[in-house]
């Protein structure tokens, strides 16, 4: 039965961990520009909160304003020497938004990214990418909690799988786990070393009833004839 109900939950969590990389970074903003040129009428303006004029360039300008793109994207909030930097908010013309810090045009300090699939993250960002420790609430419900290089999970984190009530608790390395604790939503959990998010090497089954099944577990690869 233990070997039927580990295949079985090895299924679930294989593939199950999403990690879709969605920066909406500032180059993702000019391409999508350059695209709708053309394609629309509407101009840049930047209007300005300290006596209401618009503008057509943020060139130079610091402090703080409401920015429309040519693609329909809204920015409100602060600038320094004309780009985005401080607090404020970008919305997605095509759905979705950005609240927080912001550097040199990029989101960069701690955020909330509403993604257009109602997708949410929020943490701290750099260069545009989830970097440092944050919350990522996927579209099925799972959620990871942990900490992130560059848009990756990266560190100690816990990852949670809302349709089994499994979780992934331990160590992330290029958003793999690598080691810690596979807990069941009965209590029992597998304790040890990972490959492709599944045991590899020495490893023990501890049970609620404090009973232990220690072992080594091999992946084997079955070729297609």
């Amino acid at each position: 039965r233990l070997d039927f109900m580990c295949h079985y939950l090895f299924l679930q969590a294989e593939d199950g961990i999403r990690d879709v990389e969605r920066s909406r970074g500032l180059g993702d903003v000019y391409k999508r520009q350059e695209e709708q040129e053309g394609e629309t009428q509407q101009k840049y303006q930047l209007t300005r909160e300290s006596d209401g004029v618009t503008v057509d360039s943020s060139r130079e300008f610091t402090g703080k304003a409401t920015a429309v793109y040519k693609n329909l994207d809204t920015y409100e909030g602060d600038f320094k020497d004309g780009r985005r930097e401080g607090k404020g908010k970008y919305i997605f013309f095509t759905g979705g938004f950005y609240e927080g810090d912001f550097k040199a045009n990029m989101k960069h300090g701690i955020g909330r990214m509403v993604y257009k699939n109602k997708e949410e993250y929020y943490g701290y960002m750099e260069n545009d990418k989830r970097h440092g420790e944050g919350v990522m609430t996927y579209a099925n419900k799972d959620y990871y909690s942990g900490w992130w290089k560059y848009g990756k999970k990266e560190g100690v984190g816990t990852y949670f799988f809302a349709s089994t009530g499994l979780k992934f608790s331990g160590v992330w390395r290029d958003s793999k786990f690598v080691e810690g604790k596979w807990i069941m939503p009965n209590g029992n959990y597998f304790e040890g070393k990972f490959a492709n998010n599944k045991p590899e090497g020495e490893g023990k089954w501890v049970f609620r009833n404090k009973n232990l099944l220690e072992g080594k577990y091999n992946q084997n690869v079955n070729e297609e004839e």
